[in-house]
């Protein structure tokens, strides 16, 4: 089945091929550097979803239902036997296998990082969306602690805006487009050593939680 969205089918063959093979090598160094799943997403042009579906509501930003994965550790021939049936299909990664995500606004996540660097804490890979939004690559089970992880910090009854991705979601991953408006990006991109062993969540999110807080106090009436 194939994969069009506007354009796309109007594309020339030659155009077409260099988009499948540059397509095709970032999807090989997700699965055959980095480790991990990567799965065909759906894009979005003018408001509507490429996945057809005239009511869905999240157009641009979810995986293709009839698309299949591409499993950690294929190389590039396989990762282009299999794209090739969705060509301009948005790179996706499913969350709770090889990392969780905690996202905050981007703005914080980028003090944030300053800090976590300046303390020589573990990182992973982060991300930041066109949407304002900044992802950081954490252990997994992140999702399902953070509520206690929180607690025991003493951030429980902050109004935080701070979230944690678990099992069961994707993340749009460079250099893909989010939802038609624009592209993803590394602020951190991953590494041999840190895209195996993402860092804990606990060793982050006291940063994240503190940034978080005062900045929603920053921009509170007084």
């Amino acid at each position: 089945m194939g994969f069009t969205i506007g354009g796309i089918r109007e594309m020339r063959s030659g155009s077409r091929r260099r988009v499948r093979t540059t397509e095709c090598t970032a999807v090989a160094e997700y699965t055959g550097l980095w480790g991990w799943d990567v799965v065909p997403g759906a894009r979005a042009a003018s408001g509507q979803c490429s996945c057809g579906d005239r009511g869905c509501t999240a157009p641009g930003a979810h995986p293709l239902s009839f698309a299949e994965a591409v499993p950690a550790g294929a190389g590039l021939d396989d990762v282009t036997k299999t794209w090739s049936r969705y060509p301009g299909a948005a790179l996706m990664l499913p969350v709770g296998r090889a990392f969780d995500v905690i996202e905050v606004a981007e703005p914080v996540g980028r003090l944030a990082l300053v800090r976590l660097e300046r303390m020589g804490l573990p990182l992973g890979p982060v991300c930041v969306t066109p949407t304002g939004r900044a992802r950081f690559f954490v252990a997994p089970g992140a999702a399902a602690e953070l509520p206690q992880l929180l607690y025991r910090m003493g951030w429980d009854d902050a109004d935080l805006d701070l979230r944690a991705l678990g099992a069961g979601t994707y993340v749009t991953a460079p250099p893909s487009d989010l939802g038609g408006l624009g592209p993803v990006r590394w602020l951190r991109p991953p590494t041999l050593d840190t895209a195996g062993s993402p860092p804990q969540a606990r060793l982050l999110l006291g940063t994240l939680a503190y940034i978080c807080h005062r900045s929603h106090t920053c921009r509170r009436p007084s």
